[in-house]
C-alpha cells in the first residue's frame, strides 16, 4: 500500500540485462572441442572506448582438412546497443576477396547480457567462393554506425578488445558452419545454434504504432488515428488549472517527429497551463507498452522548482471507491520533488485500487531517486503472472500479480503540477516533456531489445502509424 495526497502518472521503461560471460584467453565451444572447422581472427582498427563508428576487422580461417563453402559460414560480433531504440549500418571498407561477396545484417539477443543485446552478422554470398584447408579469407576490413552517427560507446560491447590490433584468435566472435557453431562462446544464453537463443522480433501481432508525424495538435489525422487532445477541466494537478490543446505540438528532431507537451505557470492557478494527450478508445490490457519520452529538469524558460510529474502510463475509470476492476500502470518523473520528496525521483506504480476521499490507495511501486533529465525509452510488459518495467533497457521493477488488469485501458501522456508551492516566484515558467513515439503489442511480451528492433522496422518502412488492436 501506498499513501500520497495527490497522485498520477508517468510510465518507465526498457531491458533486462543479465550476466555476461568473461573469457580468459581463447576458448571453443563444445562443438569446436568436437572438431572444429572453422576459426575466426579479429583486430580493431578504432580501439577507443567511443567512436564514430566501430571496426571489427576479421579473417575467417579454413582449420580442417576439406575445402569449405564460404556461403555455409556465418560469424556474429556481439555488442551492447547504445539505446533500445537504435538503429545501425553496416559497410565493408575493404576486403581481399571483394566486398561484394561479404554479407552484413543486424539482430537482436532474446536473452539480453550486461554487455550484449545486439549483434551484427556476417555471412557471404555464394561468389564468395571457397576456403581451401589452411588458408583464410584474408583482411575483411568491416564496420558499423548508428544510423544518426552518434557516437558509438565500445566500452560496454562483448566483442570488443581494444588491446587487440592485429589479428589473433578470438572467441568472443561465434562462427557457424551448415547451421552449427563451431568456434566461439556467445554471450551467456545465446548460442546462435539453440533454438531459445537470439530471435527476430515477434512477427505479427495485433499492434498499435504511432511516430507523432503530426503537424498540430488539431491536425484531424491527430484524432482520427485515434488520440484526444484533452481540454476539459479536472484533476490531476492544480485546481483551477486550465488543460491548453494549443500547448501540445510537432517538430522534427533527428530525423524523427516529436510530440512536445509544454507545461507552464506563474504562480496561480489562473495562469497554469497543464497538457495530456491519451487515446480516445479503452482497449489496451496485456501485452507490451513503450514509448521514448524526455524528461526534463530545468524550464524552458523562467524560475525552476515547481512541483512537476512528467509522464506515460495506462488507466481506466474508477467505477466506485475502491472497485476491485481499477487499474494504472505509471511511468511518473518529479523533476523537483513533491509528495513528500525533496529532489528528482521517478515512480513506476502498478494500481489495484483507491479512494479519493478520504485518500487510500492499494498499489505497489519502485522508485528511483536520482536525475532522469533526457531521452529515455520506457517499456513494460503485462502477462498473466506480473507487470515488469525497465529503463532504458534495464528492469527497473517487478510488480505482483495481485495487480494486474482486470479490464482494458487507454494509454496516456500528460505534463502537470502537482501544487503551486515549489516555487513562489509570479513570474512565468514553462517546462517540456517530448515523446518520439509509442507502441502496444497485445498478449505479446517483447524485451527492449525486441521493442527497438520493431520500432526500427515500422521506421525502416516508412510506416509513421499502425493500429490493428480490436476494440474490446
Amino acid at each position: 500500500m501506498k499513501r500520497r495526497s495527490t497522485r498520477r502518472r508517468v510510465a518507465l521503461a526498457l531491458a533486462a540485462l543479465l550476466g555476461s560471460t568473461v573469457l580468459a584467453g581463447v576458448q571453443v565451444n563444445s562443438a569446436a572441442a568436437a572438431g572444429s572447422t572453422v576459426a575466426v581472427q579479429y583486430r580493431t582498427s578504432a580501439s577507443g572506448s567511443t567512436a564514430d563508428q566501430s571496426e571489427p576487422w576479421l579473417k575467417v580461417r579454413n582449420t580442417g582438412s576439406s575445402a569449405i563453402q564460404l556461403s555455409q559460414v556465418k560469424v556474429r560480433y556481439y555488442f551492447k546497443a547504445d539505446s533500445a531504440s537504435a538503429t545501425y549500418k553496416f559497410a565493408c571498407s575493404w576486403a581481399v576477396r571483394g566486398c561484394a561477396g561479404i554479407t552484413g545484417t543486424f539482430g537482436t539477443l532474446s536473452h539480453p547480457t550486461a554487455d550484449a543485446d545486439r549483434y551484427l552478422e556476417i555471412g557471404f554470398t555464394s561468389g564468395a567462393g571457397s576456403l581451401e584447408p589452411g588458408t583464410d579469407t584474408g583482411d575483411m576490413q568491416l564496420r558499423f554506425y548508428q544510423s544518426n552517427w552518434q557516437i558509438l560507446n565500445q566500452a560496454d560491447d562483448y566483442s570488443f578488445n581494444a588491446s587487440q590490433t592485429s589479428y589473433a584468435d578470438w572467441a568472443k566472435v561465434t562462427a557457424q558452419l551448415s547451421g552449427n557453431t563451431v568456434w566461439g562462446t556467445a554471450p551467456e544464453g545465446n548460442d546462435p545454434g539453440d533454438p531459445t537463443g537470439p530471435t527476430d522480433p515477434p512477427g505479427g501481432g495485433q499492434t498499435l504504432f504511432d511516430d507523432f508525424d503530426y503537424t498540430s495538435s488539431s491536425d484531424p489525422s491527430l484524432s482520427a488515428h485515434g488520440w484526444n487532445v484533452r481540454s476539459n477541466s479536472g484533476g490531476p494537478g492544480v485546481p483551477g488549472a486550465t488543460w491548453d490543446p494549443s500547448e501540445v505540438t510537432f517538430a522534427g528532431t533527428s530525423g524523427n517527429s516529436v510530440m512536445n507537451l509544454r507545461s507552464s505557470t506563474a504562480g496561480t492557478a489562473q495562469t497554469t497551463r497543464q497538457t495530456e494527450v491519451l487515446t480516445k478508445a479503452m482497449k489496451f490490457k496485456s501485452g507490451t507498452y513503450a514509448a521514448r519520452v524526455k524528461f526534463s529538469d530545468a524550464p524552458e524558460s523562467g524560475p525552476d522548482g515547481d512541483h512537476l510529474v512528467q509522464t506515460f502510463f495506462t488507466i481506466n475509470d474508477l467505477k466506485a471507491p475502491m472497485a476491485d476492476d481499477y487499474s494504472e500502470y505509471d511511468f511518473e518523473y518529479l523533476p523537483n520533488g513533491g509528495w513528500g520528496e525533496s529532489g528528482s525521483i521517478l515512480y513506476t506504480t502498478s494500481w489495484e485500487t483507491y479512494n479519493p476521499d478520504p485518500w487510500n490507495a492499494c498499489n505497489q511501486h519502485t522508485e528511483a531517486r536520482q536525475s532522469y533529465a533526457g531521452w529515455h525509452d520506457l517499456v513494460f510488459t503485462i502477462d498473466d503472472s506480473n507487470i515488469k518495467y525497465y529503463i532504458d533497457g534495464r528492469l527497473f521493477g517487478t510488480h505482483d500479480a495481485q495487480y494486474l488488469p482486470e479490464r482494458p485501458m487507454s494509454i496516456n501522456f500528460n505534463q502537470w503540477l502537482i501544487d503551486l508551492a515549489g516555487q513562489s516566484s509570479a513570474t512565468p515558467r514553462s517546462y517540456d516533456e517530448q515523446i518520439d513515439y509509442v507502441l502496444h503489442v497485445k498478449d505479446q511480451v517483447l524485451t527492449p531489445a525486441q521493442v527497438a528492433a520493431k520500432v526500427s522496422a515500422y521506421r525502416a518502412a516508412g510506416t509513421t502509424f499502425v493500429d490493428d488492436v480490436p476494440a474490446q
